[in-house]
Formats: structure tokens, C-alpha cells, sequence
């Protein structure tokens, strides 16, 4: 039985001797380098795509509105199984000295499959940016189908060539043409396009430009691996392939395939700070909001306790100056007219009352009915993950006006948590305690910091705590815990 021989080192051998001995003296002795170093570059190769996947694992998206933080699995699935092929090449080949050739025909049957599939996760990775859907996990129709047509031709080799080695080029070739080919166009493209549409608008030029080399090396990356497919016997594959690359420039295919997959893993790593900013931007947001909020409130304050009352009081005053006006007499006509025109400011200022109460308006419903649209607010379930628990008896309400004060509590408390306190997890629960209500809202964050205690945030709980004749502790236990106790009665 012939020595099982390793198909990389067929290449490299044939092309070293179709080579002039000759001539490029230079060019001989690089590409004697790169033989010599061939499981080094191998294991390089394969540790950058399994880097760039274990890169992308660690990263935290969780709290990304971005489709690329879903997205990203695709390629990191890429990247590791593709690591994992390009280890095959060095590892097989060893175990192949000890195992039976039929046992390392089918390791190299399975590594082949492994190269069409992380190829697959290519495609995906390009095809969930132009057609998203519901089914996060699942694939595509047209990667089943592509993949389904490979694994089909794979097959039904063995009855057209007797040759293991030709069969197992034949595989990888159309897995490089059909599936890579389109796989990693597409990915530079969906890649792209939603850079343009959905990170531009976050003002982030550097990452801009660190994406289009990304998507530029991908695409190179995959038409440089479809051109240097193994040596087969139709065009292309029988004129552009790796013996002709090594031929003519000296360098295995490896060689350059292992820098565009380092450029594309150091460009890709620094252009996922956009999780980074795009949790500062939604921060900001929050806390621009939280601002005009706090505004709106003393303004409602002001105008019900300041301008209102004026005004009422003024309409009283012009009341009593009629009634001892002469009836009919011009003074009282003009006395009657500028009470329906307070009546109408009062009314008109109470109209601006309940609009810049608007962001409230939710207060009309039962308080379990307000905390579940605070676990359902995206500024906050996509920071952190929120739980509930409610114990309040069916049968014990608060008012209307109560309610606004306790939703505005626990808000303020949720807004501080994300902004502040880096935390992952919060919960919030309510208890009956017999004559009063008890809110918890713990989280397992930083805690309280001594120079945040008397922020603004902290003093608006305290004041809306007193006005509802309760009580507000801030306890750092594991992260803060707030704890705000209130009567059932007002």
C-alpha cells in the first residue's frame, strides 16, 4: 500500500518542480522557506479565523439594538470552524501515520465537510443582513439549498473518479466556488450596507472606515480563495489554482490567505467598540430625557402651584368686585368679562398642566400594570435583564396621583442603575406590609458611590417619597438596593 501522502504537500512539491531551477534564485528560496515552515504557517493560519471567533464571543452585545450584534454568531461560527479545518491540514496528517488509511480517508471526508460548512456560516452571515427574519437560529433556505446541492455532488464522486485525492479537490474547489465565492461577497456587502444605514447615524467616523477594510479583506479574501482552489481538472480550477500561485509568486496561497484573515480579525475587534458607543449614545439619550422629564415636573410644579393659584385667586377677586358693581352698568359688564377670560386662562393653564404631566400619562392604570411597562421599556430590558415580583393584595389600591409618584420613583431608580451602576441583573418587588406598600429595586451593580449621594436624581426620589408621606433608604448590599415604603391611604 502507498504512504498516505498530505494533499498541501503535493501542491507545494509539484509546484517546486514545475518551477525553473535557474532562474529567481530568490523566488526558489522563498518558497523553500515557506515549505520548510508549512505546519507553522498552517497553525497560524488556523489560529487567526479561531481567534476572530473567540474574539467575537466575548464579546458583549447583549444590549445592542444593532443587527450586527446578532449577526455576528455567523462569523464567529466561520471563524472557529474554519480554524478548526485549517488545523485538520496539520493534524490529520499525523494521525494518519497511526490510524488506517480507510479510517483517514473518512477524517478527511469530515474535514471537508467542515470546510463547506464554515464556509456556509459565511453566507449566512451576509444573507441575515438582506433578508432578516424571525428565527434568529435558523438558517436560510438558500444556504440549506446550496449547502444540500454541494453535499449531493460530494457524494456521487466516487462514481465518476476512482481517485481519493482528485475527489477530495473536487469537494473543496466547488465548496470555494459555489459557497465561498458568494458567501463572502455577500457578507462584504450586508456588512456594509448596514454599516451605512445603521452605524453611520451614531457619528462614529473611525469605526466607518476601520469596517470598509474589513469589508474590502473580505471580499479579497474570498476571490483570492476561490481563484487558488486545489488543481483540478476544468477551468478555472485547471489554470488558476495553488500550484500556479506558488509557481508563479513563490508564496503558498496559505501565506496570503493568513494575512487577510489577520487583517480582517484585528479590524473586525476594534470596529466592535461600536457596542461600546452605542451603549454611551443610548445613555446619553436617557439621560437627556430624564432631564426634560425633571424639567417638565417642576414646570408643572410652578405653573400648579404659582401661576394657577394667581390666576384663581385674581378670578375671586374680580367675583367680588362685581357684586357690588351696579347691575347693567358698563363697569360690571367689563367685571363679568374678565372672569370668563380667567376662567378660560385657567382652564387654558390646566390644558398645559396635563400636557407636560403627558409622559406620565400611563398613571391612570393599576401600579402592577405601570412596574410591568417599566420591565417592558427597551432603554432599560436591553441593559440589563429585569425580574418582577408582585405581591400586592387584589383587593388594596393606590390613586391615580400616587401612582404617578411611584412610577416616577422607580423609573428614576431604573435610570440611575443603567447609567451608573454597570450593572446586569435588577429586580423589582413589592410587598403588602399591612398598612403600607414596600418597592424594592435591587441590582448588581457598583453601588452607591459617597459623591452621588446627594445627585439630583436621588434628592427627586426623596422629595416625591415625602410628598407621599413615605419613606426612601438607599443601601449598597451587592450592588444598591432602594427600598421605598409608602401608606396604602393617602
Amino acid at each position: 500500500m502507498m504512504p498516505f501522502m498530505h494533499g498541501v504537500d503535493w501542491m507545494w512539491r509539484k509546484a517546486n518542480e514545475l518551477r525553473p531551477r535557474h532562474k529567481h534564485l530568490t523566488m526558489i528560496t522563498l518558497s523553500d522557506f515557506f515549505e520548510l515552515n508549512r505546519e507553522i504557517i498552517l497553525f497560524v493560519y488556523g489560529l487567526v479565523f479561531f481567534l476572530l471567533g473567540f474574539a467575537i464571543i466575548l464579546q458583549t452585545r447583549q444590549s445592542s439594538r444593532l443587527d450586527l450584534a446578532r449577526n455576528l454568531r455567523w462569523l464567529a461560527a466561520f471563524g472557529i470552524t474554519h480554524g478548526f479545518y485549517e488545523w485538520g491540514d496539520l493534524f490529520i496528517p499525523i494521525q494518519g501515520e497511526y490510524l488506517d488509511e480507510e479510517i483517514t480517508q473518512v477524517l478527511y471526508f469530515f474535514h471537508l465537510i467542515l470546510l463547506a460548512f464554515s464556509f456556509i456560516c459565511l453566507l449566512e452571515f451576509g444573507l441575515a443582513f438582506l433578508y432578516p427574519k424571525r428565527r434568529a437560529n435558523s438558517f436560510h433556505w438558500q444556504s440549506l439549498v446550496v449547502f444540500g446541492v454541494w453535499m449531493a455532488v460530494v457524494f456521487s464522486l466516487p462514481l465518476f473518479m476512482a481517485d481519493e485525492y482528485l475527489r477530495r479537490y473536487m469537494g473543496n474547489t466547488l465548496a470555494r466556488y459555489f459557497i465561498q465565492l458568494p458567501g463572502g461577497i455577500l457578507a462584504a456587502y450586508g456588512l456594509w450596507t448596514h454599516a451605512l444605514e445603521r452605524i453611520a447615524p451614531l457619528n462614529a467616523p473611525k469605526i466607518i472606515n476601520t469596517l470598509r477594510i474589513t469589508v474590502i479583506t473580505i471580499g479579497i479574501y474570498s476571490v483570492f480563495g476561490a481563484l487558488t482552489p486545489p488543481p483540478v481538472e476544468f477551468f478555472p480550477g485547471n489554470v488558476l489554482n495553488t500550484v500556479w500561485f506558488t509557481q508563479v509568486t513563490g508564496i503558498p496561497p496559505l501565506v496570503f490567505r493568513s494575512l487577510t484573515g489577520i487583517i480582517i480579525t484585528i479590524t473586525l475587534i476594534r470596529a466592535l467598540e461600536i457596542f461600546e458607543l452605542e451603549t454611551e449614545r443610548r445613555i446619553e439619550q436617557l439621560e437627556q430625557q430624564q432631564i426634560i422629564n425633571t424639567e417638565q415636573e417642576r414646570l408643572a410644579r410652578n405653573l400648579h402651584d404659582g401661576a394657577i393659584q394667581k390666576v384663581y385667586t385674581a378670578g375671586l377677586l374680580v367675583e367680588s368686585a362685581a357684586r357690588i358693581a351696579d347691575p347693567g352698568s358698563e363697569l360690571d359688564k367689563r367685571l363679568k368679562r374678565a372672569v370668563v377670560a380667567l376662567s378660560d386662562s385657567i382652564l387654558d393653564l390646566r390644558q398645559n398642566l396635563s400636557e407636560l404631566h403627558s409622559h406620565t400619562q400611563a398613571v391612570q392604570q393599576p401600579l402592577p400594570e405601570l412596574l410591568q411597562k417599566i420591565v417592558e421599556n427597551p432603554n432599560y430590558n436591553t441593559m440589563v435583564h429585569i425580574t418582577i415580583k408582585n405581591d400586592l393584595p387584589a383587593d388594596k389600591s393606590i390613586s391615580a396621583m400616587r401612582s404617578s409618584h411611584v412610577f416616577a420613583i422607580v423609573n428614576e431608580a431604573m435610570a440611575n442603575t443603567v447609567r451608573h451602576a454597570q450593572a446586569r441583573n435588577v429586580s423589582i418587588e413589592t410587598r403588602d406590609l399591612g398598612e403600607s406598600l414596600q418597592i424594592q429595586i435591587k441590582d448588581d451593580g457598583t453601588g452607591l458611590s459617597p459623591d452621588s449621594k446627594n445627585g439630583y436624581g436621588l434628592r427627586n426620589m426623596r422629595d416625591r417619597a415625602r410628598l407621599l408621606n413615605g419613606n426612601i433608604e438607599f443601601e449598597n448590599n451587592r450592588g444598591l438596593v432602594v427600598t421605598f415604603v409608602l401608606p396604602w391611604k393617602d
